[in-house]
Parts: C-alpha cells; sequence; structure tokens
C-alpha cells in the first residue's frame, strides 16, 4: 500500500513564492500539505488558503525550531507515514520530494536530507554566502566525526522523516530556534536510524530565508553545545532526558 506522504511547510513571510513551490511539487507525489505560519507580516496566510492548503498560524513567533514541532505533532495527527519538510521559500528544488519520500518508502532509509553541497563552485554559484560555506563544511566535518555518519550537509531545511523516527524521538524537548535542526539529529543518531542523503541545487535569493551572521555564529555555538551533551550522555557522564526514546524501538 502507498505511504501517505504529508508535505509541512514551515513558513515566514512567504507569500510571494509559496504558489511557485507549491507549483513545482509533482501532484502525485503527496496526499496532502500543511502550512504552519509563524505569525507573519505579509500574507502568507491567506495566500496558502486561497491555494487550498490546510494552514495553521501561530497567534505570536515562535521560532523555527517551534514551527517545526507544530508541523510534524499535526502531521502524525494526520495519519502521515511519511512527513516531508519543504520551505516555501522556493530555496529548495520541489520536484525532490518523491526521490526523498521515496528511499524511507522502499525502506531503505528512515530520513533523507537534501545535501546543498555537491561541490564547493556550484553552492558559492547558487548564491550561498561563502562563510556560510566555510562554516557549514567545517561543522559538517566536526558532526561526522562525533555522530560517525557520513553526511554530505547538517544544515539543510529540505528533509523526509518516516512515522517511526518522530514517534520515537523526543523532538517536543528541542530548541525554539534554528539549532532545532541539529538537536532532531544527534536525537536520530543516538536512536540508530538510518540517515541518507541526495543532492539539491543551492539557490539563494531575495525572497529566500536565510539567517544573518550574528545568528549563524549562535547557530554554530548551538550545534558545539548539543555535540558536548551528546558526547557527555553518550559515555554516561550526564543524563539528557532530551535524548530519551519515546516509545521502544527493536
Amino acid at each position: 500500500m502507498k505511504s501517505k506522504v504529508i508535505v509541512v511547510m514551515p513558513a515566514y513571510n512567504a507569500a510571494q513564492t509559496l504558489k511557485q513551490t507549491l507549483d513545482t511539487i509533482p501532484k502525485d507525489s503527496y496526499f496532502d500539505i500543511l502550512l504552519v505560519d509563524d505569525n507573519s507580516s505579509d500574507d502568507t496566510v491567506k495566500v496558502a488558503k486561497d491555494l487550498g492548503l490546510k494552514v495553521i498560524k501561530h497567534d505570536k513567533n515562535m521560532g523555527y525550531g517551534a514551527n517545526q514541532k507544530t508541523c510534524y505533532r499535526t502531521a502524525l495527527d494526520m495519519g502521515a507515514d511519511i512527513v516531508v519538510m519543504l520551505h516555501p521559500d522556493y530555496q529548495y528544488d520541489p520536484r525532490l520530494v518523491p526521490f526523498l519520500a521515496g528511499l524511507i518508502e522502499e525502506d531503505i532509509c528512515d530520513v533523507m536530507f537534501a545535501n546543498r553541497i555537491r561541490t564547493r563552485k556550484e553552492a558559492l554559484k547558487g548564491g550561498m554566502p561563502f562563510y556560510k560555506y566555510f562554516f557549514n563544511r567545517c561543522l559538517t566535518i566536526l558532526e561526522n566525526v562525533v555522530l560517525g555518519l557520513n553526511l554530505g550537509e547538517y544544515h539543510t531545511g529540505y528533509r523526509a522523516y518516516s512515522r517511526k523516527v518522530l514517534e520515537t524521538i523526543n523532538f517536543e524537548a528541542n530548541s525554539d530556534d534554528f539549532v532545532f535542526d541539529q538537536h532532531i539529529v544527534v536525537q536520530m543518531a543516538l536512536a540508530g536510524f538510518r540517515i541518507g542523503d541526495i543532492p539539491v541545487p543551492t539557490k539563494y535569493f531575495e525572497e529566500a530565508s536565510s539567517i544573518n551572521f550574528k545568528r549563524s555564529v549562535e547557530y554554530g555555538l548551538g550545534i558545539l553545545l548539543i555535540l558536548v551533551k551528546y558526547i557527555l550522555h553518550k559515555w554516561g557522564i550526564v543524563h539528557y532526558k532530551q535524548f530519551d526514546k519515546r516509545k521502544f524501538v527493536n
């Protein structure tokens, strides 16, 4: 039986790019689409509703991580077998949705990432600022070494999760900010889930969401902190409830 794929869109001021993103997703690749708006100041909610999407609006800006929590919690309630997170700012190619979901549906992976850094030249040509590229490479190498994985990139916002993953890890205990993405990776690594990645073109432009240099530094420090917690937890020095599974997994 075909898996029930729910595409979730954590949105903030995405009115200008939402329709283009939606129109590019292969129509037979998903069961439903959910947009969670983090109290945008533009017409994101109106545009989403006019396009026929299911919409949840936060009454105040709660942060990127909090937005994802609402996305995943609601998608599970909708009966999703696979949840694909796609930003509605058109920074990531929506045509990859069936490929990310397909590798999970075929039981090859439990989690899939879209890797923006196939080559340095391509990433920079796509508009990725050099400092973001540099820190992305450094942090990815460090995370691969610490977590024992071999991913091309940890910092992509284009991901797919099996239901089993989201029901198992305690994502509700993670940060409400951007470092949520790294908290969930550490949780999945500790739980032993199979994480894979496929390439996606890099696209940076004015309407695409991105954090500034100061926020990028804070994000990097947050990653270092969660890696330290991972080491202390794995070695049995300190127990962090954040890393406890929500249910037993065989």
